[in-house]
């Protein structure tokens, strides 16, 4: 996985406009795209989820789908990212084969790092750094974490409440790739705030 800006998707936030937000921030320089819907619209999440794999094809591009191994199947998609209550790692990877990208949420822990990485997560996903709409509630996590799981050998994700003027601190600490949320699709001009994160690379 390259390092950079990690862009996953809102659905509230990107109605009506998801795949042209997306290729913006794909033209501004993400290296991944999480396709997140937490809706039970089976029908649009394919429809969107389908989309937006032929458009990743295109700028050569992973992308992940957030918590749904089968639809990650049904859209030939590169991966999943998974959190800690959802199916298990050795199940995804049982589904999806030995290439697939799977990615592992570890909130604040090195614990749960270290179990991820020894059972073949792809990467290790470490948050909320910084207050988050997304999960106002999820715990803070320290940026010592970051350089913590470097001798891990396995790529770090950073996430929760990133954005354009926050993010240093991260990468400097050993982030592999931050990943953004609302500091994106909320931007006047969403491909210049990509390209302002990933020139922090």
């Amino acid at each position: 996985m390259k390092r950079g800006l990690y862009a996953i998707t809102d659905t509230p936030l990107l109605a009506g406009r998801m795949l042209a937000a997306v290729e913006a921030a794909l033209k501004g320089g993400a290296v991944v795209v999480q396709y997140r819907d937490k809706s039970n619209d089976t029908a649009r999440r394919m429809e969107e989820a389908l989309a937006l794999r032929m458009l990743c094809l295109r700028y050569r591009v992973p992308l992940l789908i957030n918590d749904d191994i089968e639809l990650c199947v049904a859209v030939g998609a590169d991966g999943v990212h998974l959190g800690q209550q959802d199916d298990s790692l050795q199940l995804a990877r049982k589904r999806l084969g030995s290439d697939a990208i799977i990615g592992v949420t570890c909130h604040d822990s090195l614990a749960l790092a270290e179990a991820a990485v020894g059972a073949g997560a792809s990467y290790i996903a470490f948050g909320a750094f910084y207050a988050s709409s997304t999960k106002p509630t999820a715990k803070p996590a320290a940026l010592s974490i970051l350089s913590s799981a470097r001798h891990l050998g396995c790529p770090v994700v950073a996430i929760g409440g990133i954005n354009a003027d926050n993010a240093a601190p991260l990468i400097a600490a050993g982030a592999d790739c931050v990943a953004v949320i609302s500091d994106l699709w909320s931007a006047a001009d969403i491909a210049a705030q990509a390209q302002a994160i990933s020139r922090l690379f």
